[in-house]
């Protein structure tokens, strides 16, 4: 498809939504469907509710359900939404895991769980979605990372290394394949975005103390991040690509 100069929406474009089946993932589903793409929905649970919401935009969703840190699962799942859709033009990576534990009592175990959650999963996507979008010499790649790689958060060792990792996933790999017209962007979202914080004791209390910090003092909701993840995926963000932005209410200010 023609990119225009000042081309606006994503009509005729297909999303490519993982960890979508509740919380921010479902708000960029429905985001990005009001954008006008179509919506392929991929969990590892059951994504019914975020299915229903989006059918309240378009007919045009799918859900598949698989571990995408599995090779295997990974290709079959997407090569059943090209088969289905024809394409895709956009990859919201939302894969992840969120865990506290103080260094000390930290387990090896632990460690190469969150790794494999999230980075196994974002290379595995990525490494299939990236050929597809070299043919089409159109892509939006866009991995969510969180603002705790800028502050340095306490209790997070394992979570922050491989939410660092990303940002620098997208660094590399946007220089590799720009040439083709794909973008590689992350999105770094404050504590205050995860699903229900507030059931974890040491979250509870690291947000009493950060919404004050905050410049906007308010917790940042959902439709926040949707409404950046829905103008990096826009055909008019060409030019922004290699970056990390956050999205955080201003408490880290990089």
């Amino acid at each position: 498809m023609q990119i225009h100069q000042f081309e606006s929406g994503l009509h005729g474009r297909v999303a490519l939504i993982t960890g979508a089946a509740v919380g921010n993932g479902s708000a960029f589903c429905e985001r990005l469907a009001e954008e006008g793409a179509s919506i392929a929905i991929v969990d590892i649970a059951d994504a019914s509710a975020t299915v229903t919401a989006v059918r309240q935009i378009t007919d045009r969703v799918v859900a598949y359900r698989g571990d995408l840190t599995m090779p295997e699962t990974v290709r079959q799942i997407v090569g059943q939404v090209v088969a289905d859709f024809g394409r895709i033009d956009v990859l919201v990576h939302n894969v992840g895991l969120y865990e506290e534990e103080p260094f000390e009592l930290l387990t090896f175990e632990q460690w190469k769980r969150m790794l494999t959650v999230c980075l196994d999963s974002l290379f595995l996507v990525t490494h299939a979605v990236v050929p597809i979008m070299k043919r089409n010499t159109f892509g939006r790649i866009i991995a969510l990372s969180s603002d705790t790689v800028w502050l340095g958060t306490p209790y997070l060792v394992h979570y922050v290394t491989a939410k660092s990792a990303i940002i620098g996933f997208v660094r590399s790999l946007a220089a590799e394949v720009g040439q083709y017209g794909i973008t590689v962007n992350a999105v770094t979202v404050g504590l205050t975005a995860t699903q229900d914080p507030t059931d974890r004791p040491m979250n509870r209390a690291l947000l009493k103390d950060i919404l004050p910090q905050q410049c906007i003092h308010r917790a940042d909701e959902p439709h926040d991040i949707a409404n950046v993840v829905a103008f990096l995926a826009m055909p008019a963000a060409s030019i922004i690509t290699g970056q990390a932005i956050n999205v955080d209410g201003g408490v880290a200010r990089h």
